[in-house]
């Protein structure tokens, strides 16, 4: 008996033909302008495309400013202050404005920035000052 050797197994590769690629057809076809015999289709194209381009610019630069980080705090109002907050809500409510108690505050607080400084220590002045914290829980 002859041993005969096993023969090698190895895997046949054929040549694999190559396709042209796509890329370069699309981009030829891209790169080429079409053919317009009117001056004011084409301008009419320009002007969509730049407002296509607009908006697309607008759309991400409105999602960037409405990442604003918010502070949560908490304050002390005397009765009569908490009810000029209400009496404003009404009036913005009746006026058709719906507005938040935190919204009216910071309306005030945009509004005393743009006040001279004898106008904003005016201002400061009629403030009444309150005890901060909170109020000692009674005991009976």
């Amino acid at each position: 008996m002859t041993i005969s050797k096993p023969k090698s197994k190895k895997p046949v590769t054929e040549p694999v033909e190559i396709e042209p690629s796509t890329e370069t057809v699309v981009s030829k076809k891209v790169s080429k302008k079409p053919s317009i015999t009117k001056s004011s289709e084409a301008n009419e194209i320009k002007e969509a495309v730049e407002l296509v381009e607009k908006e697309a610019n607008a759309s991400t630069k409105k999602r960037k400013n409405s990442k604003t980080k918010v502070i949560r705090d908490s304050f002390s109002f005397p009765e009569q202050d908490y009810l000029k907050i209400s009496e404003l809500k009404k009036t913005c409510l009746a006026e058709g404005i719906h507005i938040k108690k935190g919204e009216i505050l910071r309306a005030g607080l945009h509004l005393l920035t743009k006040l001279s400084l004898t106008d904003l220590k005016k201002a400061v002045e009629q403030v009444e000052k309150v005890q901060t914290g909170r109020p000692n829980s009674s005991k009976i």
